[in-house]
């Protein structure tokens, strides 16, 4: 059982910046790979990053591409996403997920990830 508490979410105006963070408890952190997505009000949950196991690949969205870095910090047990750059578009909560696949590579799929935390809500004011 992997339990993830997700933080840093809030209200930030368009054009700043948030971090928001992960941190994990339960298991060895860094067995899985780790991903972040957001579900907006009425709209599918979608993928945003994720990241490998080692920390040393990572895929994003088009939507986020250059704007939003994932990482992790593997002595912490915690992984993060740092949001540049923000417009009202990415106003969601978003939720970071933990995949157990020992396979090292992140995904972008919902069904590849394990466990869930609760969300944290992102709100980009215009």
């Amino acid at each position: 059982q992997v339990q993830l508490v997700e933080s840093g979410g809030g209200v930030v105006q368009a054009g700043g910046s948030l971090r928001l963070s992960c941190a994990a408890s339960g298991d060895t952190f860094s067995r899985y790979a780790m991903g972040w997505f957001r579900q907006a009000p009425g709209k599918e949950r979608d993928f945003v990053a994720s990241i490998s196991r080692s920390g040393g690949t990572t895929y994003y969205a088009d939507s986020v591409k250059g704007r939003f870095t994932i990482s992790r910090d593997n002595a912490k047990n915690t992984v993060f996403l740092q949001m540049n750059s923000l417009t009202p578009e990415d106003t969601a909560v978003y939720f970071c997920a933990a995949d157990l696949r020992p396979i090292g590579r992140p995904s972008m799929y919902i069904n590849d990830y394990d466990y869930w935390g609760q969300g944290t809500q992102v709100t980009v004011s215009s």
